[in-house]
C-alpha cells in the first residue's frame, strides 16, 4: 500500500474510525435481536398465520381481483370529484402541518431552543403528534366538526406533525456551526444569527421533507372517507358494502393513477431540491446533454459578469415553476373546497373540549377486550413487518443501480415498487378482507405488501448511498461480486437497514391499530366501536396504550442505532 493510500486513514476524523462494538454493545445487540425473533415466533402463532393461509391468502386476493374486471365507470363524475377533494385535503393538511411544524422545530432543536422547558414541550408535542393514526384523529374530529373534509384536513395536519417536526429537528441540529459563528461574532442576535446561516442551510432538505408527506398525505387521505372525514375512501367504501365490486375498482384504480402520477413529480422536484444524482438516468440523451451545455454556458456567464443572482438554468424554473404552481393549488384547493373555513374558526372549543373529554381514561370499561385487542395488534405488527421484511430485501437488492448492473433488472423492479406503493395500505386491507373474510390474517397480509414495497424503496436507496470507495478495495484482491457484496456493501448499510427495520415496526405498530376498522384485527374495531358510540375515556384509555406501545419502540430503535453507528 502506497503513502498516498495511508495518508487519508491517518486523518480521519476519531469518530469515523471502524471499531468493534464493545462487549456490553454486542450483547444488547444479540438479546435485542433474539427477543425480535422471538416475538415474531409468538406473533406467528397468535393469529394462528400458517403457509397455507399465508400464500392462499394472495390466491384468494387475486381471485377477487379478477372477478372486478372489468371495472364499471358509469360513476366516473363522482369518483373524479372525491379525488379531487383527496388532493385538496392533502395538499392543505400539508401546509398547514409545514406552518405549525417550523417554529415546533427551531423550538425542539438543541441549538436553537430558548431554554429546556420550551425544549422538552416542543418535542413532547411533536411525539405525541406522532403517536395517534391519522385514521383515528379523523374520527375523533367528526364528533364536533361533523362528516367531511375538515376533520381530515385537521387529523392530516396533526399527525404530520409528528414526521415534519421530527425532520425539521434533526435538519436545524445537523447544521454547521462555524458559519452560526462566524455570524454571531459580528455581533449579530440569535435569530438574525438563526435566519442569515441555519434557515438557507435547512430549505432544500426541509422542502423536500414536506414533498414526501405531501406524498404520504395523499395516500391516508384516499382512506379518511371510511370514517366520514372526506374524500375517495367513503366512495369507495359504499362500493364495497353494496357488493357491486367493478365500480369499487374503478374508484381504486382513479386514486391509483393519481397518486403514482404525484409521486413521479414530487420523486423528481425532490431530487431536483436535494441535489440526487442518482436520480438523473445513468446513460445521458442528447436532449439532457444538451441542457446541461446550456446551464454550464450560464453559470459560467454568471461568473464571469460578476452577477449577484444566480441564473435561471434548468433546474432552477422547474423549481420557482413547481412552487408557483402549488401555491396556485393550494389558493384554488381553499377557495372550492366545501368546508366552512372561517366558521371553523369558532369551532376551537369544541375541538379541544372533544379531545379533553378523553381523560380521565378508562381502562376497566373494555375489560379483557382491550388487552386482547393490544395483543393482537402487536402480533399483526411483528409478523408484517418480518413477513415484509423478507420479501423487500431481494427487491431492494434488485432495485439499486449500483448493485445491479443491468438496466432493465433495476428499472422494471423500481417500477413495479412505484405501482405497487400506488394503493394505500387500508384499501388493500378492505381487499384482502372481502376476499378472506374478517380476521388478523387478512390485516396482516395487506400490512406485509405495503411493508414490502415501503422497505424495498428504503433497502434500494440505503444500498446506492454506500461508499464506493471500500467496494473498489475488495474487488481488487480479486474477489468475486457476491464476495465484495457481502463483505463491502452489507456493513457499510447495516445500520441504516437495522434503523429501517425499527422505524417500519413502529410504523406498522401504529397502523395496525385501525385495521379492526375495516374488520382486519387488531384494537382498531374496539376502538371504532367506542369512538361509534361515544365512550370518549375508553378511546383515550386505548390512545394512551398505543402510545406507550409506540414510543417504547422509537426508544428502543434510538438505542439500536446509537450502537450500531
Amino acid at each position: 500500500m502506497t503513502a498516498a493510500h495511508v495518508e487519508p486513514l491517518t486523518r480521519r476524523p476519531k469518530n469515523q474510525l471502524t471499531r468493534a462494538p464493545r462487549k456490553w454493545q454486542s450483547g444488547a445487540l444479540l438479546i435485542i435481536f433474539v427477543s425480535f425473533l422471538a416475538a415474531t415466533v409468538w406473533s406467528w402463532t397468535y393469529i394462528d398465520m400458517t403457509l397455507s393461509t399465508l400464500f392462499g391468502g394472495f390466491e384468494e386476493l387475486w381471485n377477487l381481483i379478477t372477478y372486478m374486471f372489468p371495472p364499471n365507470f358509469d360513476n366516473l363524475p363522482k369518483v373524479i370529484e372525491a379525488t379531487i377533494e383527496t388532493i385538496w385535503m392533502a395538499v392543505i393538511g400539508t401546509t398547514l402541518s409545514v406552518l405549525i411544524s417550523i417554529p415546533l422545530a427551531f423550538f425542539a432543536a438543541r441549538n436553537t431552543t430558548p431554554n429546556p422547558v420550551v425544549f422538552a414541550t416542543a418535542r413532547g408535542v411533536i411525539t405525541l403528534a406522532r403517536a395517534v393514526p391519522t385514521l383515528v384523529l379523523a374520527a375523533i374530529m367528526t364528533w364536533p366538526l361533523g362528516i367531511g373534509p375538515l376533520p381530515g384536513i385537521l387529523a392530516l395536519a396533526i399527525h404530520s406533525i409528528g414526521m415534519i417536526g421530527k425532520l425539521f429537528t434533526e435538519a436545524i441540529e445537523n447544521t454547521e456551526a462555524m458559519s452560526r459563528e462566524a455570524v454571531s461574532s459580528t455581533g449579530a442576535g440569535k435569530w438574525q444569527t438563526i435566519l442569515a446561516t441555519i434557515v438557507p442551510q435547512i430549505t432544500p432538505s426541509c422542502i423536500g421533507t414536506a414533498l414526501y408527506r405531501l406524498d404520504i398525505n395523499l395516500r391516508e387521505s384516499a382512506i379518511l372517507g371510511f370514517v366520514g372525514a372526506g374524500g375517495v375512501g367513503f366512495v369507495i367504501q359504499m362500493e364495497l358494502r353494496g357488493l357491486d365490486y367493478q365500480r369499487a375498482i374503478s374508484a381504486v384504480s382513479v386514486i391509483f393513477v393519481t397518486i403514482t402520477i404525484i409521486e413521479v413529480i414530487a420523486a423528481r422536484l425532490r431530487a431536483s431540491i436535494i441535489g440526487d444524482n442518482l436520480s438523473a438516468p445513468t446513460t445521458p440523451t442528447k436532449r439532457t446533454l444538451a441542457r446541461e451545455r446550456r446551464d454550464q454556458r450560464l453559470l459560467i456567464d454568471a461568473v464571469t459578469t460578476r452577477r449577484l443572482t444566480p441564473p435561471w438554468t434548468y433546474e432552477r424554473t422547474l423549481r420557482a415553476t413547481a412552487g408557483v404552481t402549488f401555491l396556485a393549488v393550494l389558493v384554488f384547493a381553499l377557495v372550492t373546497i366545501e368546508m366552512p373555513l372561517i366558521s371553523a374558526f369558532g369551532l376551537f372549543d369544541e375541538v379541544v373540549a372533544s379531545f379533553g373529554s378523553l381523560y380521565p381514561p378508562d381502562f376497566t370499561t373494555a375489560g379483557p377486550e382491550l388487552w386482547q385487542g393490544i395483543r393482537e395488534t402487536i402480533a399483526i405488527g411483528f409478523t408484517a413487518t418480518t413477513l415484509g421484511l423478507v420479501l423487500a430485501i431481494p427487491l431492494g437488492i434488485l432495485s439499486a443501480r449500483n448493485i445491479m448492473f443491468n438496466r432493465a433488472i433495476y428499472s422494471v423492479t423500481r417500477l413495479f415498487l412505484l405501482a405497487l406503493r400506488g394503493l394505500p395500505e387500508l384499501i388493500v386491507a378492505v381487499l384482502f378482507v372481502a376476499a378472506m373474510g374478517l380476521g388478523p390474517v387478512p390485516g396482516t397480509l395487506a400490512l406485509t405488501l405495503g411493508t414490502a414495497t415501503f422497505m424495498a424503496k428504503l433497502i434500494g436507496d440505503a444500498l446506492e448511498e454506500v461508499s464506493p470507495v471500500p467496494r473498489e478495495a475488495v474487488l481488487a484482491t480479486g474477489a468475486s461480486r457476491t464476495q465484495e457484496f457481502f463483505t463491502s456493501v452489507i456493513p457499510q448499510a447495516l445500520p441504516t437497514l437495522v434503523s429501517q427495520t425499527l422505524y417500519m415496526l413502529d410504523v406498522n405498530l401504529r397502523s395496525s391499530t385501525v385495521l379492526g376498522i375495516i374488520g382486519g384485527g387488531g384494537i382498531g374495531f374496539l376502538l371504532l366501536s367506542a369512538i361509534r358510540v361515544l365512550e370518549e375515556q375508553t378511546v383515550g384509555a386505548i390512545i394512551i396504550v398505543i402510545f406507550v406501545i409506540v414510543y417504547a419502540i422509537e426508544l428502543l430503535g434510538s438505542f439500536v442505532r446509537w450502537i450500531v453507528e
